[in-house]
C-alpha cells in the first residue's frame, strides 16, 4: 500500500490549523523557507516512489 505524502501532510496541517490557529504562522513560515532554500538550491524534490 503506498500513502502519497502530500495529501497527508495537508491533512494533518489543516487537523493542527484548526486545533491550534496560530500555529498557522509558523508553517506558512516552514513552508516559504523550505521552498525558498530549495529554489536556492536548484533541487528538484519530488515525493512519488
Amino acid at each position: 500500500m503506498t500513502i502519497a505524502l502530500t495529501p497527508l501532510i495537508s491533512i494533518i496541517a489543516g487537523i493542527l490549523i484548526l486545533l491550534v490557529p496560530r500555529l498557522l504562522n509558523y508553517i506558512v513560515a516552514m513552508y516559504l523557507i523550505v521552498i525558498g532554500i530549495v529554489g536556492l538550491l536548484g533541487t528538484n524534490i519530488t515525493f512519488t516512489p
